[in-house]
């Protein structure tokens, strides 16, 4: 199995698509800066609820475009260097107020482990039971949720924001694995206090709720659709059925169908098992790696699942509600 990746991986570098890109991402960052001072333009312009709810919108779409270039940081897309790409973390605290340390280990255990069940922190959450075994441990108010979850999840998708914030800060309380414990804590800080000011000062204090209300539901449904969509309902790995690399990575992955729209607001994560076998691939590369690893894997029989958003959500209800069915029904065996 480890020679069938270094097969591909040696295909990939055939082509040069590990090679840095730097004028696409100079390119990507500035255009992401572009849309952040638009949407802080109208904030400052603008007198009329309905315009600014649109631009609450507007700017949860420019936080997640943030989140997406720090992604392709994390993961040396950018920068061979975790020092330079620091560069580009760092500042993104203080834009979107997630934290760098936080998710840099968070997403690094995903890497190496997707949808295992102990190891994945992404598939071990206090409201959705992936498993039997976790839609059973579930109590109180969760319990509940758990039962529904297929239903429920479009609903928490909203709070994924809060959450997020919530998880970094109590990540920087501990403290224990933070790189650069007094940096970040400020950076954070300093978002809340910039972001509050704005909003307060230029809307009314009704006006700036609902702001606030809409950009941070909308930015956090936005978030976790991306993920949700690449993973969820894909096969759960326990440590007794490793797989190997390769087809761990491919097995518990979702590639969502892509057109110019989609290219766009996935930031290139729409090619999701590529981008599980080459993390470090610059984002513009994953389509042309499309085009080898898919047909790499149906001839080895690694099923290669491939959905449009829609047809993913159906996939991931489908999955929640049966999981879930040992709640409504206890006679009725579940996955």
């Amino acid at each position: 199995m480890e020679n069938e990746y270094a097969e591909l991986k040696q295909l990939v570098k055939q082509e040069g698509l590990l090679d840095k890109q730097p004028v696409y991402y100079t390119y990507k960052i500035l255009l992401t800066l572009c849309l952040l001072a638009a949407s802080l333009s109208i904030l400052v312009v603008v007198d009329n609820l309905w315009l600014q709810l649109l631009n609450a919108a507007f700017f949860a779409v420019v936080f997640t475009q943030i989140g997406l270039v720090a992604h392709d940081a994390g993961h040396l897309q950018i920068f061979r260097s975790a020092s330079r790409s620091s560069i580009i973390l760092l500042p993104v605290i203080f834009f979107i107020a997630l934290d760098l340390s936080w998710w840099l280990e968070k997403h690094n255990r995903h890497h190496r482990n997707p949808n295992h069940i102990d190891l994945d922190w992404d598939i071990n959450l206090p409201i959705i039971g992936f498993t039997r075994k976790q839609v059973l441990a579930k109590r109180g108010l969760y319990r509940f949720i758990a039962k529904y979850q297929a239903y429920f999840i479009f609903f928490a998708q909203f709070l994924e924001a809060f959450s997020a914030r919530l998880d970094s800060i109590k990540y920087l309380i501990h403290g224990k694995k933070v790189r650069y414990l007094a940096i970040e804590s400020l950076l954070m800080a300093a978002h809340f206090a910039v972001y509050l000011a704005l909003l307060f000062y230029f809307l009314s204090a009704w006006h700036a709720i609902l702001f606030i209300i809409v950009h941070q539901g909308i930015f956090g449904f936005y978030l976790s659709m991306i993920f949700a969509t690449n993973h969820k309902g894909m096969q759960i790995i326990y440590e007794g059925n490793r797989l190997g690399f390769i087809r761990e990575q491919v097995v518990t992955a979702r590639d969502v169908k892509s057109n110019f729209i989609i290219s766009f607001l996935y930031g290139g994560l729409e090619y999701q098992i590529e981008h599980h076998l080459f993390p470090n691939m610059p984002r513009n590369n994953l389509r042309k790696a499309k085009k080898i690893v898919k047909p790499f894997c149906e001839e080895r029989g690694i099923p290669y699942c491939e959905a449009g958003i829609f047809e993913s959500y159906i996939q991931i209800t489908k999955y929640l509600h049966k999981v879930s069915a040992v709640l409504r029904n206890p006679d009725k065996i579940s996955v």
